[in-house]
């Protein structure tokens, strides 16, 4: 029995590994780095200093892959701060908290209005992400010939969405397309409020708070989470302890795992998926293979076929995954004093650096001409407030991340720009926090560029490509690979590029490997 080949050992790929090898198949995790994980990793980038290098947050993970998986029985331990976010400004900060009340009598104190309208709020996007939340675990329809199943599946969605009543429904409807800007603007009147709330919208994307369809990001946090503002879950150990009980699980259900095995080419006969090539020259057969790659890197990389896939190809060509992230890590011998934070309860979550929706703007401006922002949106964690065992006994560490620095350059080269970009974020920062500069002992700078050798993502994108309207569900990651199959008999994927999109779901591993099973088992 010939292995499924899963092409990289990222949390989605491991989980769909534990899927395949609990129905009896046979499943290969090829990892081209050392270690398992992808982006969801921990690594000591100073010594005695150790950080999640890229996701610093736990997603959230489908309930289902937690109970099936039995991370706990791993030494998964999950850690969630009181403080989901804590946005500073010029005067007192804003902080969401996990409890509603809390949080409506907080922002009341900067105005009644906001207090006021806060728990509706909540309640509205809670209702909607109730309704959609079928749609994370749903594959997508067939656009062009939809199955009667699938016509079924997208009218028991809309029986639920129907059932929110007219006025959320017609908030759904008027969302998905909206700039997260104007959606904010409907609710609160603090402009440091509709920041906190336009940032999920653009969190990751190549886009402003006033670009189009920015609102849908919204809607999907609000299925996932349950709320348009995600929640800060952090991991004891950093995000490599969620990944290595993954990978433990899965072996314990019958995978293989195998690091510094890096594919080089997807073999194809006649058509059909017929092996794998590494990079050492090894070839290993098989019938079917895996992606967890993003398309970009899957199908214009990997696939070695010469066959009639010109329009297959010129979609992967024209998948926009143009990425805006950096990631700053630092060493700290001590706490930094945030100007307006009276306690580290505060601290211990997301900290936002976007005062207002313009701010975030004019951030994302610079990136549409080829420069980074020296004022750049950042949410920044100090993880060691809540796991000290990070680093040495009372130092810290903080991760900043940082948008909009643009992947495509117009001056110079991310080689020779990637520490002026790190001081630039620094100062930035130091503007909240002024005594920051004084305490690093260490300091990494990952730009959109480093994103993209250390983890293979096309562009630098965070999500595998952009999670804009016209990119998601059916269309994700482009028609003819959205219900994780391709044209080519044998070959899926089951990355971040796929439905339901980026994030430490594990949706897309989780239903890629429901679709091989099926496809599999016929």
């Amino acid at each position: 029995m010939d292995p499924v080949i899963i092409i990289g050992a990222g949390h989605n790929g491991l989980v769909a590994a534990y899927y395949l090898a609990k129905a009896g198949l046979k499943p290969l995790v090829l990892e081209r780095r050392e270690m398992v994980g992808g982006a969801c990793v921990t690594d000591e980038f100073h010594p005695g200093f150790r950080c999640s290098s890229l996701a610093t947050s736990a997603g959230p993970l489908l309930p289902q892959i937690i109970n099936d998986v039995q991370l706990q029985k791993y030494g998964v331990e999950f850690i969630k701060p009181s403080v989901q976010v804590c946005a500073l400004n010029d005067g007192a900060p804003i902080c969401i908290y996990d409890e509603v009340n809390h949080t409506a009598a907080e922002l009341a104190k900067a105005s009644a209005k906001d207090g006021a309208n806060y728990s509706e709020f909540v309640g509205a996007f809670d209702r909607i992400g109730s309704a959609l939340r079928p749609l994370l675990t749903m594959t997508p329809p067939d656009i062009d010939s939809p199955t009667k199943s699938e016509l079924w599946n997208l009218g028991k969605l809309g029986w639920k969405i129907r059932g929110l009543g007219k006025k959320d429904e017609y908030r759904l409807l008027r969302y998905g397309p909206m700039a997260v800007a104007d959606l904010a603007a409907e609710w609160f009147e603090n402009e440091t409020l509709r920041a906190i709330v336009a940032a999920r919208g653009i969190f990751g994307a190549f886009a402003g708070p006033w670009s189009a369809g920015t609102s849908a990001p919204l809607l999907l946090q609000a299925a996932m989470s349950g709320g348009a503002i995600s929640p800060t879950i952090f991991v004891k150990g950093g995000m490599g302890a969620l990944t290595q009980a993954l990978a433990k699980a899965a072996t314990y259900a019958g995978a293989e795992i195998r690091t510094n095995a890096e594919v080089k080419s997807i073999e194809v006969k006649e058509d059909r998926v017929a092996g794998v090539v590494l990079t050492n020259d090894e070839s290993i057969p098989t019938w079917t293979v895996v992606s967890n790659g993003d398309p970009g890197v899957t199908i214009l990389q990997l696939l070695d076929y010469s066959g009639d896939l010109l329009t297959f190809r010129a979609r992967a060509q024209n998948y926009r995954a143009h990425g805006v992230v950096a990631m700053v890590h630092l060493a700290l011998s001590a706490l930094p004093k945030f100007v307006g934070v009276d306690s580290k309860e505060k601290l211990s979550s997301r900290i936002h650096i976007g005062p207002d929706i313009d701010y975030i703007e004019h951030a994302f401006d610079a990136a549409k001409y080829g420069d980074f922002s020296t004022k750049p949106f950042m949410e920044v964690t100090i993880p060691t407030l809540t796991d000290p065992s990070l680093a040495p006994n009372g130092a810290h560490v903080m991760t900043i991340h940082a948008q909009y620095a643009p992947y495509k350059l117009e001056d110079g080269d991310w080689d020779s720009r990637r520490e002026e970009l790190g001081e630039a974020i620094v100062n930035a920062l130091s503007d909240y926090a002024p005594n920051l500069k004084e305490l690093i002992v260490g300091r990494r700078v990952l730009t959109p560029l480093n994103l993209e050798r250390t983890f293979g993502l096309t562009g630098g994108h965070i999500h595998h490509g952009e999670m804009s309207l016209d990119q998601l569900f059916a269309f994700r990651p482009f028609i003819g690979a959205a219900q994780y199959r391709t044209p080519i008999n044998g070959l899926y994927l089951c990355g971040a590029g796929t439905h339901p999109g980026g994030g430490v779901t594990g949706a897309p591993g989780f239903n890629a490997s429901r679709e091989v099973i099926r496809d599999l088992k016929k």
